[in-house]
């Protein structure tokens, strides 16, 4: 990638569809967006057109919400995949970037059994698109929830296992899971010297990452704030960041998502 850019998660509040929201970024001077597809991967022929019409913007896709790699029943385990390879295959038709999604729960089991389990399932991932030619980043994402299976070495650990796999980091979800943890420049830097360290500089060059003001308890992320009403350090994680000239997506997912993301790249630029 050729810089860091800037992406809404999902269209701009203030947008109508998706050939407005490419509108409403290019006003805001804004980067692109990614496509949330919670309940499923689907979108119409107009949705596609417009997207295929975005103007050089960045979209990167986010997987259906009911994924569970880790899940007990077969039946489950299938659909879940499916739904990692449909996001995959949208990113394809699409022209996104990226792909990511929240992977699994524990649901008991040992580290190791569970890193097994999820190599396992992800080489059915990778040999699928590759068998394709579906050559898109697959990633996994650090989660909020100390229920679900995603911790930065967790992720760090599956994606030395494949060269299509590489982290997306939810920087706010980690500060969440670690109970308010990892929220000065000192600790930002740790984790993108660690990416760095343990995955290379491809790592840090073709970036996808998740930020937004968080509410969170002991167990982990209650919801998304707007920065305003955060206590998420964004200056200090920009100028992390910078020091380590990172290239590639950081999708805003604040409530107010257009505003906070053109908050995130007004202070990028101005360092």
């Amino acid at each position: 990638m050729d810089k860091l850019h800037f992406l809404t998660a999902g269209i701009p509040s203030n947008a109508k569809d998706y050939t407005n929201a490419f509108e409403k970024l290019d006003e805001m001077n804004l980067d692109g967006l990614e496509v949330e597809f919670v309940h499923g991967v689907r979108y119409s022929e107009k949705t596609k057109n417009a997207i295929l019409n975005r103007n050089n913007k960045l979209i990167t896709h986010h997987g259906p919400y009911y994924i569970n790699l880790n899940a007990k029943e077969e039946d489950k385990i299938e659909a879940s995949i499916k739904r990692v390879l449909d996001t995959a295959r949208a990113g394809a038709d699409l022209g996104a970037y990226s792909i990511t999604y929240h992977a699994a729960f524990y649901l008991g089991g040992s580290e190791e059994e569970l890193l097994k389990t999820m190599i396992e399932r992800h080489k059915v991932i990778v040999e699928t698109l590759q068998a394709e030619n579906i050559n898109i980043w697959v990633r996994p994402e650090t989660t909020g929830k100390k229920s679900q299976w995603g911790t930065l070495d967790e992720i760090i650990n599956l994606s030395k296992h494949f060269s299509q796999i590489l982290p997306c980091i939810d920087f706010a979800h980690i500060h969440a899971r670690e109970n308010g943890e990892f929220n000065t420049y000192d600790e930002f830097c740790k984790i993108l010297e660690k990416l760095g360290n343990e995955l290379g500089d491809i790592a840090l060059n073709n970036f996808h990452g998740h930020v937004a003001g968080i509410e969170y308890s002991s167990k982990g992320e209650k919801k998304h704030l707007i920065f305003e009403e955060s206590d998420f350090n964004y200056k200090d994680l920009l100028k992390a960041m910078k020091k380590f000239d990172i290239k590639g997506a950081l999708v805003c997912e604040s409530p107010n998502i257009e505003v906070d993301t053109k908050i995130l790249k007004d202070f990028w630029e101005s360092l």
